[in-house]
């Protein structure tokens, strides 16, 4: 009993929330193929279990994609791939950590926009308030606002003017086939702006100590390997794990 309702808890932030980016990439395919619906209610309505079945399948198989192009996930394992690099090692964390560390935090920062999009469209979908189509256009819009707040003018600028429009009157005129690109162009420039500022403290210590090894005559000794305590020992007096994934979370505008 005690797990149960820690799993009624927990999970529709972390699965359903998933499933709901999912979905609302693969909603224009799925309702554009006109797939007949199969009723289950005694009055004839348009509950289709077949096509909730279907969207969950397709929302599963667009799930890789969904966090890469509408969460922080992009932000977050790109940053973390960059300080791996900048401490020389190698492997260490691999990434297998690194991804599952990147996606917990996606979880973390993401979960004001999951348990939105869970109460407006969700809820009341399980509870036959709205239809799926409604559902799926009420979970847009935590998402569409989380990348709105994300997005730089000039990247959304540049695809809108790609595409032909010269602007949008409001936020919800924006179609996704502009936001998405847009806001991946705009994860990208800021990861990498967390990254050079991650890299300035370890190659300072990189050039020190190529100096010294020079200075010594020792230029066969890889300076890469005598550097590599120093910076391990720096990054942990200076409690870098914390420093960095808290800058990460807090550097996302998340309402």
């Amino acid at each position: 009993m005690k797990y149960s309702k820690i799993i009624k808890k927990y999970l529709p932030s972390f699965l359903i929330g998933g499933a709901i980016v999912g979905g609302v990439i693969g909603s224009a395919t799925v309702w554009g193929a006109g797939i007949p619906a199969i009723t289950v209610s005694d009055d004839g309505s348009s509950y289709s279990l077949s096509l909730q079945i279907l969207i969950m399948m397709t929302a599963l198989t667009l799930l890789p994609a969904a966090f890469m192009t509408m969460t922080s996930f992009l932000r977050v394992v790109i940053v973390l791939a960059l300080l791996r690099q900048a401490l020389g090692t190698m492997q260490t964390p691999s990434g297998q950590i690194i991804i599952g560390l990147a996606l917990f935090m996606t979880f973390f920062i993401m979960a004001p926009v999951f348990n939105q999009a869970y109460e407006q469209s969700v809820q009341p979908l399980m509870a036959e308030e709205i239809t799926m189509d409604v559902a799926l256009e009420r979970a847009s819009g935590p998402f569409r606002g989380f990348m709105m707040d994300q997005v730089r003018e000039d990247d959304l600028a540049f695809f809108a003017g790609m595409a032909g429009v010269d602007s949008f009157e409001s936020e919800a005129e924006v179609p996704f086939s502009i936001l998405m690109p847009a806001f991946m162009t705009s994860e990208l420039k800021t990861a990498f702006q967390i990254g050079f500022l991650i890299f300035i403290p370890f190659l300072i210590i990189d050039i020190v100590v190529a100096s010294i090894l020079m200075s010594m005559g020792m230029m066969m000794l890889s300076p890469m390997i005598i550097s590599l305590p120093f910076k391990i020992m720096l990054f942990v007096l200076v409690d870098g794990w914390t420093l960095v994934l808290g800058t990460l979370a807090s550097s996302f505008l998340v309402n």
